[in-house]
């Protein structure tokens, strides 16, 4: 049986002194993003801090909606990705 792919409540801050990923009490993700949100660049920082965390490539990170605003959804589209982040959730 196929297990559905997780979805990532992520709420975007750039232009942190810190880059890092983190669960909040309500289930979303904090992260912290470096880069300023010009030219896709705290997209791509966004990407590759959830790829690193769950640990999968970042070509196995799709941003589904949100790309331009604070409150992302993200998920991972790579099923042996998928089922670790599902042990991580």
């Amino acid at each position: 049986m196929l297990r559905p792919m997780p979805l990532l409540m992520v709420k975007a801050k750039p232009n942190s002194r810190v880059s890092a990923l983190t669960r909040q009490d309500d289930g979303t993700w904090l992260a912290q993003l470096k880069s300023a949100p010009v030219d896709g660049k705290a997209n791509a920082e966004l990407i590759g801090l959830v790829a690193h965390a769950f640990g999968c490539p970042k070509s196995a990170v799709d941003l589904q909606t949100g790309a331009g605003s604070l409150l992302t959804r993200v998920i991972v589209t790579d099923r042996v990705s998928a089922a670790r982040a599902i042990s991580i959730l």
